[in-house]
C-alpha cells in the first residue's frame, strides 16, 4: 500500500479531523464534486438528473458504527422516510447501508431486525443492499446476509477484492444465488489478510468480476434474477470485462457498472448509451469526512483536485 493510501486512510479513522475538518471551506467544496449535498433531497434531485440520462441510483446515507439503540432507530426511520420518497417520485432507487449503521456493534439481534424492516419495504423488484466494512465485520455481515437472503431474495451484499477470503466467498455466494456488488475496498487491512499492492488487487478484481458473470450466465430466467453489480471507475477495466462479456455471449443489459456520483461522468453516460446497466452510488448526510477520505485514498490523483481548491 502506498504512503499516500496510508495517510488518507488513517485520517479517515481520525476524529479530531472528522469534527475539524469539515468546517474549512476547501474541503466542502471538494467534496461538493463527490456528494450532491448533506439531505435526501439533494439526492433525489441527483437521481431524478441521472434517470433522465438512463443510469439508475443508489442511495446510502453516511454514517457507521452507531453504538446507541435510538440512533440506529433513527437511521431506520430515515431510510424508511426515504424509501417513501424515491416512491412518490417514481425513482428506480435503491438503497444501501452499513450494518453498523443499523447497531451492529450493539446487538446482532437487534441489527437483523431492522436490516428485516428495511427489506420488507423495498419494491420486489429492487435491491436492498448491504455495504461491506472493515474485515473484523466481514463474517458477521455476511450471516445476516444469509439470514435475510433465505426469506428477501431482493437483497444484495457488497464484497471486496483485495481481501484473500473473498474468492471463496463469492462461490458461496453465487451458489446461492445471491446479488452481489464487487468493489476494491477502501480501508486499511493488514498483508496477512489482503493484497497489499494495487496491480494484484486489479487482478483479482478482474478475475472475480468474470466468475460473477459466469454465475449469472448460468441463472435461469425467475420472478427475480439476482444480480452482479461490478463497482470500479478503472476505464480499462471496464473495457476488459465488457469486451470479455461480449465474447461469452452475455447481454450488455446483465452487465452492470456501478460508479461514485461525480467521477468518471462521461463513462457513466457512455455505458448507458450503449445498453449497460449504469448505476451511480448517491451519498449524502453531515457524517462525510471518513467517506470522502476513504475515497480519495481510492484515487489518489482526486488530491490534485483537493489541493487546487485549498489554493482557490
Amino acid at each position: 500500500m502506498s504512503l499516500m493510501r496510508r495517510s488518507l486512510i488513517t485520517a479517515s479513522q481520525s476524529r479530531w479531523l472528522r469534527e475539524h475538518a469539515p468546517r474549512y471551506g476547501f474541503m466542502r467544496r471538494t467534496v461538493k464534486r463527490f456528494m450532491p449535498g448533506e439531505t435526501a433531497e439533494d439526492a433525489i434531485q441527483a437521481a431524478q438528473s441521472l434517470e433522465s440520462g438512463s443510469i439508475h441510483s443508489i442511495f446510502t446515507r453516511l454514517g457507521e458504527n452507531i453504538t446507541d439503540r435510538a440512533e440506529a432507530e433513527e437511521v431506520v426511520a430515515h431510510y424508511l422516510a426515504v424509501q417513501r420518497k424515491i416512491l412518490e417520485a417514481g425513482l428506480a432507487t435503491e438503497i444501501s447501508v452499513k450494518l453498523t449503521q443499523l447497531g451492529l456493534d450493539l446487538d446482532a439481534e437487534f441489527c437483523h431486525a431492522n436490516l428485516e424492516k428495511l427489506i420488507e419495504t423495498t419494491p420486489p423488484d429492487r435491491i436492498l443492499w448491504v455495504d461491506m466494512e472493515q474485515s473484523p465485520y466481514v463474517d458477521v455481515t455476511l450471516e445476516l446476509y444469509r439470514r435475510a437472503r433465505k426469506t428477501h431474495p431482493n437483497v444484495g451484499v457488497c464484497v471486496q477484492a483485495y481481501l484473500y477470503r473473498t474468492e471463496r466467498d463469492i462461490e458461496s455466494l453465487a451458489a446461492m444465488g445471491a446479488s452481489v456488488r464487487l468493489v476494491k475496498g477502501a480501508y486499511n487491512e493488514p498483508a496477512e489478510i489482503a493484497f497489499p499492492l494495487k496491480r494484484d488487487v486489479d487482478r483479482n478484481y478482474e478475475a472475480l468480476a468474470k466468475a460473477l458473470l459466469e454465475a449469472d450466465l448460468r441463472r435461469p430466467d425467475g420472478a427475480f434474477r439476482p444480480r452482479a453489480a461490478l463497482a470500479t471507475h478503472d476505464v480499462r477495466l471496464i473495457g476488459t470485462l465488457t469486451r470479455w462479456a461480449a465474447e461469452q455471449g452475455i447481454h450488455k443489459d446483465r452487465v452492470e457498472i456501478q460508479m461514485l456520483y461525480g467521477i468518471q461522468r462521461a463513462e457513466q453516460t457512455r455505458l448507458a448509451r450503449e445498453g449497460y446497466r449504469s448505476g451511480v452510488l448517491v451519498a449524502y448526510g453531515t457524517y462525510w469526512f471518513p467517506w470522502f477520505m476513504r475515497r480519495l485514498a481510492e484515487r489518489p490523483a482526486n488530491v490534485t483536485f483537493l489541493a487546487r481548491n485549498l489554493f482557490s
